[in-house]
């Protein structure tokens, strides 16, 4: 008996050092105003409990977004957002990071409306060097307009991971050796809008938005930013090494976090740029490496 508890204590060990092994650290929930600024339409922001969390509003006049105060090279970035409820299709609600070039770096979490009863999609892509056209699209596994989620970005040297709930639903893996640009260098500010796409964001253009259901609400709150901080015209990290992001456990991903991006992959996934050969007959270097083909 004593042998078995023995064995059973040292598996549950093993369980939890593979659990945790890459965990972002967690996100610590801060009020709008410490974080982030609006950038436009500031009547369509409406403030709750202090601060601690906001709504967008879109309708037929205007949308409106905010961004972060700092700029930053590298770190980790998360929002909790709910959803538009309802009929949202031809809005979207975007979060992402981008630089200010036109050779310009750019993260982005993208989630499309869709009409009562429809999912809404989640695309995301990375920009290089101005360089994008790395669309992915999965289908969420629950209602993101019930309930808050957690959306998030793990950026170092090494990789670029998309967190939804702690579940990595992508990654972009450094692949400079391959010829391809990876952003290290062009301090990003972190975004959030809600606006009208209705010429492109639910099936191609063919839905429309239906103002009678306006306004839209999408609902924030959480707010945290864990980066290096820099200003837009610096091109290195100060801190670079000496931060938890930079440590040698967040190169890759973990055992059970490539089984996690497996089972995304697996069931939820509707468009990956890796495996469109009539868009691009030849797969890009980078997915050979991201692990999601």
């Amino acid at each position: 008996m004593a042998y078995f508890l023995l064995i059973l204590c040292l598996s549950s060990v093993l369980l939890a050092s593979e659990t945790m092994a890459a965990e972002p650290k967690k996100p610590i929930d801060v009020p709008f105003g410490r974080n982030y600024v609006p950038t436009w339409a500031l009547d369509h922001i409406n403030y709750i409990n202090g601060g601690s969390e906001i709504q967008l509003k879109l309708d037929k006049y205007t949308g409106t977004g905010f961004q972060s105060k700092g700029s930053y090279l590298f770190g980790h970035f998360s929002m909790h957002i709910k959803m538009v409820p309802g009929d949202s299709a031809g809005t979207v609600t975007a979060f992402y990071l981008s630089s200010q070039n036109s050779e310009h770096d750019e993260i982005d979490f993208e989630f499309l409306g869709n009409r009562t009863g429809q999912p809404y999609i989640l695309q995301t892509n990375v920009f290089t060097g101005g360089k994008g056209d790395r669309e992915q699209r999965i289908y969420l596994w629950f209602d993101p307009t019930k309930d808050y989620h957690a959306y998030s970005v793990l950026w170092n040297m090494y990789q670029i991971v998309f967190f939804v709930d702690d579940v990595p639903i992508r990654v972009f893996k450094n692949s400079k050796d391959l010829g391809v640009r990876f952003p290290f260098n062009q301090p990003m500010k972190i975004y959030s809008s809600l606006w009208n796409a209705d010429d492109w964001a639910t099936r191609g253009g063919l839905e429309k938005t239906d103002w009678s259901k306006a306004p839209f609400i999408a609902s924030y709150k959480g707010f945290h930013v864990d980066g290096c901080e820099a200003s837009v015209n610096a091109n290195f990290c100060e801190t670079q090494g000496k931060r938890w992001w930079d440590q040698k456990q967040f190169e890759d991903l973990d055992a059970l976090q490539y089984r996690n991006l497996k089972w995304v992959r697996q069931k939820y996934t509707i468009y990956n740029y890796c495996t469109d050969r009539v868009r691009f007959p030849n797969m890009a270097a980078e997915c050979q490496r991201d692990r999601d083909v």
